[in-house]
C-alpha cells in the first residue's frame, strides 16, 4: 500500500476565519462535516465554502477555547465523527473531563446532545485507566458495534486501544432512552514508530471488506493534555489487533501532517490536519491509496 497526497486545501469559514484544530471528518448533507476540538461548532465544507454548524451551546459564554485565553479546560474536545447506517451523524467527546463527556447526534433536521458520564466510566474501567486518562479520538461502526479508539500514550508505555459497544443500545442511550450499554471487546495495538516515536491512533474508518483503517500520529508528548513535537504520521490497516499493513504519510508542504480525522470517499480518502495553532487554517487532504 502506498499513499499519495493529491491535494491540500486550507479550510476557512465564509467570513475568512480559519477552521481550528480539525479533529474529525465525515460525509454530511452533500459535503464534509469537519469537527473542531476547541470549538462548539463544526464546519460544513461544501462546494469550496465553509459554513458554521452549531453542535453545542456556548460554554460559560465561550464558543472557542485555548491555552492563551485560559479556557482550554472548558473545551468540549469533540474528537470522533461517525456516519451512522441510518444516515445520522454521531460526534463524540474525548472523555477526560465532564466538559468532554458529551455526544452530539445530528441530522440536517435536528441536533441532540447527551451526557456520556456513566458510559465513559465503563469505558475507562474496561480499558483499565482512570477516567481522567481517557483520550478517545476515533470511532467507526464495525457490523452492529461502535468501535471507539483510545489514543493512549505509547511514548509512556500506554498503547492505543479500542472498546466495542452495541450500536443500537448506545444510540438509544444518547437519544434519551433508558438503555444499558455494555462495554467490552478490548483490543490493544502496536502500530510501530516513526523516528523512534511510537504511533498512536487518531481516527478510524471501516473499509468495505470489514477491516479497519486508522490514522495515527507519532507525537512526542509526555501527557494526553499537551501537544508535542510531531515526528510523522501513518495509516494502518487493522484486522482485530493485527496490523495488516502500515504506511507512513508523506510530508505536506515539507512538514509532517498531524492527521486527526479520516473518511472514505470512494476509492480515495479524505483527511483533516490539525496545525496545533489556532491562527492557522486546518488542511483538508485528499489521499490516493495505491495497492
Amino acid at each position: 500500500m502506498r499513499v499519495q497526497v493529491v491535494s491540500a486545501t486550507p479550510l476557512r469559514f465564509d467570513d475568512g476565519s480559519p477552521v481550528r484544530a480539525a479533529s474529525g471528518i465525515t460525509a454530511y448533507d452533500g459535503g464534509w462535516l469537519v469537527v473542531q476540538d476547541d470549538a462548539t461548532h463544526a464546519c460544513l465544507w461544501r462546494d469550496g465554502r465553509g459554513e458554521r454548524r452549531r453542535l453545542l451551546a456556548p460554554v460559560q459564554g465561550h464558543d472557542v477555547f485555548g491555552e492563551s485565553a485560559g479556557t482550554k479546560a472548558l473545551k468540549p474536545d469533540l474528537e470522533a465523527c461517525v456516519a451512522l447506517p441510518d444516515g445520522r451523524t454521531l460526534v463524540l467527546g474525548s472523555g477526560s473531563t465532564p466538559a468532554r463527556m458529551r455526544s452530539v447526534l445530528l441530522s440536517p433536521e435536528s441536533v441532540r446532545v447527551a451526557a456520556l458520564g456513566p458510559v465513559l466510566a465503563r469505558v475507562a474501567e474496561a480499558l483499565e485507566v482512570g477516567p481522567d486518562r481517557l483520550n478517545l479520538e476515533g470511532a467507526c461502526v464495525v457490523r452492529d458495534r461502535l468501535r471507539w479508539f483510545q489514543r493512549g500514550l505509547p511514548v509512556a508505555g500506554v498503547p492505543s486501544a479500542s472498546v466495542d459497544l452495541p450500536l443500537g443500545a448506545f444510540l438509544d442511550a444518547v437519544s434519551g432512552q433508558d438503555a444499558a450499554v455494555h462495554v467490552g471487546g478490548v483490543l490493544r495495538y502496536d502500530l510501530g514508530a516513526v523516528a523512534g516515536v511510537p504511533l498512536a491512533v487518531t481516527d478510524a474508518v471501516t473499509r468495505p471488506d470489514g477491516t479497519v483503517l486508522v490514522s495515527a500520529v507519532a507525537e512526542d508528548s509526555a501527557s494526553t493534555y499537551d501537544d508535542g513535537p510531531l515526528a510523522g504520521s501513518a495509516l494502518a490497516v487493522l484486522d482485530g489487533e493485527e496490523v495488516v499493513e502500515r504506511v507512513e504519510l508523506p510530508p505536506v508542504d515539507g512538514a509532517p501532517a498531524k492527521v486527526e480525522g479520516l473518511a472514505l470517499d470512494g476509492d480515495d480518502l479524505v483527511a483533516v490536519v490539525d496545525a496545533d495553532d489556532p491562527r492557522l487554517a486546518s488542511l483538508l487532504l485528499r489521499l490516493a491509496v495505491i495497492s
